[in-house]
């Protein structure tokens, strides 16, 4: 399956949102260069599917901007559920495996509402660039 990116959002530290740089460098074992989320851990890299946003009640949508990013790269194309866990995802040039769907604790309001509850979140593989309109091509679960 085949979407594209939508937007490349980075923060330099934690409790702010991120904003659209519209390209970055995901590093293997780091994640996003530049974003306080990155480490060696196994949620180096979030992604939000823009097909989630049709979950979000109407009571929350009201307190959702469309600049209030939270995770770091937004794509749209793909369906959820052909972005379960194991599941490899061909970034730009870069590589990321899906090691979790949501957070512990999901958050109330505002976009962290959706992304708490339906981002991907995983490991980059394979270092590369990412642009704003690059494909994203599934690669089949590990």
């Amino acid at each position: 399956m085949k979407g594209r990116v939508i937007a490349v959002n980075k923060a330099e530290e934690r409790g702010i949102s991120k904003r659209n740089v519209g390209q970055g460098d995901l590093q293997e074992g780091w994640g996003l260069v530049g974003d306080a989320h990155a480490g060696d851990w196994d949620r180096q890299i979030s992604i939000l599917p823009l097909e989630a946003m049709a979950l979000i009640p109407p009571s929350i949508r009201s307190t959702i901007s469309d600049e209030d990013y939270t995770e770091n790269i937004t794509i749209e194309g793909i369906p959820l559920d052909k972005l379960g866990i194991g599941m490899k995802l061909k970034i730009g040039e870069a590589e990321v495996s899906i090691c979790h769907i949501g957070k512990e604790k999901p958050k109330e309001e505002g976009r962290p509402y959706i992304v708490s509850r339906e981002g991907r979140f995983g490991k980059v593989t394979k270092s590369g660039r990412v642009n704003v309109g690059d494909l994203v091509i599934t690669l089949g679960s590990e």
